[in-house]
């Protein structure tokens, strides 16, 4: 069905304008008058060329998605029928691409779908613990209540993910601005100063022939570095596709000093978030623990999670089975036991997942304060040595003067 722009004048005068889906022309004049609307311009709404090259769409967000499920749950809360809500949902809505998801899942639900049923033709944006928890509102008449944990959740999942990016940026950054100023320095300025000191004759000092011999190297192999760097980076990731490969690097990964603990705390932030949230929804534990393993990020967390999956299967507890699996802690395996024990284990989790958040915060704060020091330390070394072997000829020379 065709979109029509409109231009018209209310009962006191002003101009309104908007869009319209319709038939025709007519239709579109007929409701506007309805609304006490006297249209001056209707035209259709001229079609987007690149509608369909998606790399030319703008993205839908994390953010578009939390604020969906905000005024869904609002509107739900306020006794609007789920095709209404859909209907302002889409109408409101700036973000092109979102705005025809929308209208795509409200054309579903129209259909006879279910509201997860829609939802689920968009798994990029919608995953399987949006559409779970979905479903589970709709068999539970609580949708509006589920949509306002969905959206706490998500917040809470997007400053998680936000804390680690903010910590590794820094040092990420400064490794690279370091690493182009040594390339820089090698490739440009040494070979001046090489010709400089030629000229001057004499044997140079250990340090600056060490940098010398370095900005040769470098000079003449530049680009076979880079294509070695190029073939590491493609083959890591070839190798890293297989299960053996990311179950090496993904072990490997929480084992390093500082950033690995942090990376094990932020899985048992999620881990305890997500469980907790779904449990509290109505979501069966064993389809809740299948959904959990899939978003780990992590193949040796994913394996534990899928470990206390079959332990549960089995009949037996969540806690004895997460304790052999080795990768949370021991006081997390313990406040999940007495949770289970009372009756109050999604309470528990959402309790345990609240103070991970906590330790995150502070892992975070620790791991920026030991990376700037070093980090300085670093540069300084590389950056300084540099310069001061390149100097020492100099001095040498200035010494001999004297």
């Amino acid at each position: 069905m065709p979109v029509y722009q409109w231009v018209g004048t209310n009962k006191k005068k002003e101009t309104r304008k908007g869009e319209m889906q319709a038939a025709n022309e007519a239709v579109v004049r007929s409701n506007l008058v309805r609304l006490r609307i006297t249209p001056t311009k209707i035209k259709k709404k001229p079609k987007d060329l690149f509608e369909n090259v998606s790399w030319l769409q703008p993205a839908v967000r994390e953010k578009d998605i939390i604020l969906f499920a905000r005024q869904f749950s609002t509107m739900i809360d306020a006794g609007l029928p789920i095709i209404q809500c859909l209907e302002i949902l889409h109408n409101q809505q700036n973000n092109k691409t979102f705005k025809r998801m929308i209208k795509e899942i409200k054309e579903k639900v129209e259909g006879g779908a279910t509201l997860a049923e829609a939802l689920k033709r968009f798994p990029k944006h919608f995953d399987d613990l949006f559409v779970n928890m979905i479903a589970a509102g709709e068999a539970g008449g609580i949708l509006d209540a589920i949509l306002r944990r969905l959206a706490a959740y998500m917040e809470k999942a997007a400053k998680l993910k936000s804390q680690v990016k903010g910590a590794m940026t820094y040092p990420i950054v400064t490794l690279l601005i370091a690493v182009v100023v040594l390339a820089v320095i090698l490739v440009f300025v040494i070979p001046v100063f090489e010709e400089m000191f030629a000229d001057f004759g004499g044997e140079l000092p250990v340090p600056t022939q060490i940098v010398v011999t370095a900005s040769e190297i470098v000079k003449s192999k530049i680009i076979y570095i880079i294509i070695g760097l190029v073939i590491f980076a493609f083959a890591f990731r070839k190798a890293y596709k297989t299960e053996k490969g990311q179950d090496i690097v993904d072990n490997l990964v929480l084992k390093i000093p500082v950033f690995g603990e942090l990376l094990r705390k932020v899985a048992v932030a999620k881990f305890t978030r997500t469980m907790g949230t779904m449990l509290s929804s109505g979501v069966a534990i064993l389809e809740a623990l299948d959904i959990v393993a899939k978003t780990a990020g992590n193949r040796t967390i994913e394996k534990a999670v899928y470990d206390v999956r079959s332990g549960i299967a089995e009949g037996r507890t969540m806690a004895d089975p997460l304790q052999e699996a080795g990768v949370f802690p021991a006081m997390v395996c313990q406040m999940i036991s007495v949770g289970e024990s009372t009756g109050a284990l999604d309470a528990m989790l959402e309790k345990i997942a609240d103070f991970y958040d906590e330790e995150v915060d502070q892992a975070v704060e620790n791991m920026t304060a030991l990376i700037e020091p070093f980090m300085l330390v670093f540069l300084g070394t590389t950056i300084g040595g540099l310069v001061v072997a390149m100097y020492l000829p100099i001095f040498k020379m200035a010494g001999a003067i004297q």
